[in-house]
């Protein structure tokens, strides 16, 4: 019998085919992200309002965390594909609670720098892993799926603490920081209990193939034109989008739009209301399409949202501003959700499975790299006032990124590309062979 679209993204079926590994993930990603969301919208304030570090040092010590991520992800990607993702999960998760507790504690740069090491080091870890383990318990449109619904999920959490620490915190009050960020390191025991717990016997790890010559290396991975062009897209779409939420959109918004911090806490929680209230629909509608496509898409509504952005430093202090500042976290939300079920499925779809993680490693590289120059180049440049070049350079990124999307399309296969028939059973595997060949080229995994 023919599967139909819509039973194929039904939440019913996802659930259905979902192996309790997943289940297990899936169930407990609100709770543990809800300590995030206390303090993404409000670390960068916390460090300029609260401990009177500089704009332009706040800006260059939270891209520290992507600098350490960044030395971090190539060794962590491959002790993942060695000794298992369940493992490389648990000392991440560990890193990021002790290094919440310090920051919570933090009154200077360097203290906060030993801080943001520890979180860079989660950060740098847990993504290979973390993409690995759920590339090892699902496949097909299931992962797509997975994708799609965790990152609406992680939401949820973000979203829920960012409307309580919007109301909660207040800079002439410091110890509402300090609670924030105990309370984001104590949310961590929740995966830790689950790694250690239900999930002690999944160590996410594949063998490589009797026929296979060699262990794939980053530099055989990155030479592929497929890889190439899509790392340097995840680096673009990192810049232009989560490299500036945490320190160019709140500081544009506080410095340029001149709205309260509740106004920015709220305007975390229009994002994930959108993305709660669409992502499943966006799965529905872009199940069949041009992965690259829908990539085009994305970048589009990300340029409107940053003009839109731009256009509240105009009538700063308004209710104008604040409207165009809650506005602009429903587009660029409707975006992301474009942006996770593409990226992280193009990914894991070239991978073999015994290089998993080496692949999101890549990825992960890449995304640390945006991480790093968002929020040095929003640090910079709101510093001096080039508040209209800033979002001049967002808008021409979003530009570039579309056509990278493009670039990516003549060099991946259509089933890469989520136009090829996938089976919807979790356990029937996927080949890791979605590379498009090239002339003259034969892509080494």
């Amino acid at each position: 019998m023919t599967t139909t679209r819509d039973e194929r993204t039904g939440l019913r079926h996802f659930w259905a085919v979902l192996p309790t590994e997943g289940r297990w993930l899936l169930s407990t990603v609100a709770i543990q992200t809800l300590g995030r969301g206390l303090t993404l919208p409000f670390t960068i304030i916390y460090l300029h309002e609260v401990r009177g570090i500089s704009l332009d040092l706040a800006g260059s010590l939270m891209a520290f965390i992507a600098v350490v991520a960044l030395a971090v992800t190539g060794p962590g990607g491959a002790l993942t594909d060695r000794i298992g993702a369940r493992r490389m999960l648990l000392w991440a998760t560990t890193a990021q609670l002790v290094g919440c507790v310090v920051l919570a504690l933090a009154t200077t740069p360097l203290v906060v720098a030993v801080s943001f090491a520890l979180l860079g080091f989660n950060f740098g870890v847990s993504w290979p892993a973390f993409n690995a383990l759920v590339a090892a318990v699902t496949t097909g449109p299931t992962r797509v799926q997975y994708f799609g619904i965790n990152f609406a999920l992680v939401n949820l959490g973000i979203g829920l603490g960012g409307v309580v620490g919007g109301l909660y915190v207040d800079v002439t009050r410091p110890g509402t920081f300090t609670t924030i960020f105990l309370v984001d390191g104590a949310c961590m025991l929740v995966p830790i209990a689950l790694l250690l717990g239900p999930l002690r016997h999944l160590h996410g790890r594949a063998e490589r193939p009797d026929d296979e010559e060699a262990p794939g290396s980053y530099l055989a991975i990155v030479r592929q034109p497929a890889v190439l062009w899509l790392t340097a897209l995840t680096f673009l779409a990192t810049f232009v989008g989560y490299g500036q939420m945490e320190a160019g959109f709140p500081a544009y918004a506080r410095q340029v739009s001149e709205v309260p911090t509740e106004v920015i806490g709220f305007a975390f929680a229009v994002n994930t209301a959108v993305i709660v209230a669409l992502q499943f629909l966006v799965l529905t509608l872009i199940s069949g399409h041009r992965r690259t496509r829908v990539l085009v898409v994305m970048s589009a509504l990300w340029a409107a949202a940053w003009v839109l952005l731009g256009a509240t430093g105009l009538v700063p202090a308004s209710a104008a501003a604040v409207a165009g500042v809650l506005v602009f976290h429903a587009l660029f939300a409707l975006g992301e959700t474009m942006l996770q079920p593409t990226i992280p499925a193009i990914t894991n779809d070239m991978a073999p499975d015994h290089l998993r993680g080496r692949y999101n490693a890549v990825s992960a590289g890449a995304f640390q790299a945006g991480t790093i120059a968002g929020p040095v180049v929003a640090g910079v440049m709101l510093d001096a006032g080039w508040d209209v070049g800033f979002v001049g350079a967002l808008v021409a990124s979003c530009a570039a990124m579309a056509a990278l999307a493009l670039a990516v399309e003549r060099r991946i296969t259509p089933a890469v590309n989520g136009m090829g028939t996938t089976s919807t059973d979790p356990s029937v595997p996927e080949p890791g062979a979605g590379v498009a060949p090239t002339s003259g080229t034969t892509p080494t995994t």
